[in-house]
Formats: C-alpha cells, sequence, structure tokens
C-alpha cells in the first residue's frame, strides 16, 4: 500500500500540461521534472537509495523512518552546499563507495541503533545531494531540490516494500540480503568500469 501511495504521488507530481502549445510549462515545471528523474537516471543513484530502504527495513524499528530521513536531510544539506558553491572533494568516488558500502551493510545483516545508521547513511547523502547541486544546471533550485527529494523518498520506500515482501516469504532475510550483495558487487563493477 505505501509503495502505491508514494507513486501516485510521484506520478501526480510529475503530470505537465500537454506542451502542444507554447507557453505552458514553466521553469518551475522543468526543473521539477528534472529533479524528479535525476536520481532515477542513473544506476549508482538508484542502488544506493533503495538499499537505504532496505537496510532500514532490515534494522525495523525507528530505523525504518529515521534511516531515509537521516539520507534525506543530509543530501538536502550537501545539495545546499553545491548550490552555494561550496566544493565537496571525492563527490563521485564516495557515491560509487555509498553503493558498496550500503550493499554490504544489507547483505551481511549489519546492526546498528536506528541514530548512528541515519548519520552513516547521512555521510554517504551529502556526496549524492552535492552531485544533484552540482548537475543542477539552469533549474530553479527550490523546485529541481524538491523533485529530486520526492524521487529519493519514493526509492527509499520501494526498498523497505521490498524488503518486506521478501522477508514474508523467508525469515531469514536471505533475498534481502542477496540484494544487498548484488547492490554492493554492482557499485564494485562500475567503481572498476568508471
Amino acid at each position: 500500500m505505501p509503495t502505491r501511495f508514494f507513486a501516485t504521488l510521484v506520478f501526480m507530481a510529475a503530470a505537465t500540461p500537454a506542451l502542444a502549445h507554447p507557453g505552458h510549462a514553466s521553469e518551475a515545471d522543468h526543473s521539477f521534472l528534472s529533479g524528479l528523474l535525476h536520481p532515477i537516471t542513473g544506476l549508482d543513484h538508484i542502488l544506493a537509495m533503495v538499499a537505504v530502504g532496505l537496510w532500514a527495513a532490515s534494522l525495523g524499528g525507528r530505523s525504518i523512518l529515521l534511516v531515509p530521513a537521516g539520507f534525506a536531510g543530509f543530501m538536502a544539506a550537501g545539495f545546499a552546499l553545491a548550490v552555494a558553491g561550496v566544493p565537496l572533494p571525492y563527490v563521485e568516488p564516495m557515491i560509487l563507495g555509498s553503493v558498496v558500502v550500503l550493499g554490504l551493510l544489507v547483505a551481511a545483516a549489519i546492526r546498528l541503533p536506528a541514530v548512528p545508521a541515519a548519520l552513516l547513511v547521512g555521510l554517504f547523502a551529502t556526496f549524492h545531494g552535492h552531485a544533484h547541486g552540482s548537475e543542477m544546471g539552469e533549474a530553479s533550485a527550490l523546485t529541481y531540490g524538491a523533485g529530486f527529494l520526492i524521487a529519493t523518498i519514493a526509492l527509499h520506500a520501494a526498498g523497505i516494500r521490498l524488503a518486506s515482501a521478501l522477508s514474508r516469504l523467508d525469515q531469514r532475510d536471505l533475498p534481502v540480503r542477496a540484494l544487498g550483495a548484488v547492490t554492493a558487487f554492482t557499485g564494485a563493477l562500475v567503481f572498476v568500469a568508471g
């Protein structure tokens, strides 16, 4: 149910007027849609954000909300740094590293309390947010930022929902852990190939 709700929100927010005639779409429409699409057009972003949801669901309890919220909050901070022109070193390696580390956290079923887990994903999220801000172009920061935050939350929700569904199939969470291993392996492949 939550996945459908978030998917509905994303599609409703992405709906724009028909562009058959000039003057219908504003810069804000393009900015929002660009922001909404940015996280889902890069494999590294998709894998990391879904892995955050998988790990949050695996941790359970308060982590289901705090871990994704930590990611979203720190991502917004990284975005603000980029918009302000503050450089951040090693953005791309940290993004790829986040895919590997988050995948390994899921695969190894690493257990951390909610706040340290949120801070750990927040560290990586800062780099994801900075990349979003650096690649924003001429878009409006507010609407672009709203778009990528909604897409990020939807990807987290998809990971949580997926982990929940898979856990019902196997109480030992082996399918979820396997997805973590695939995520880490894919991240390592992209890192080596890139």
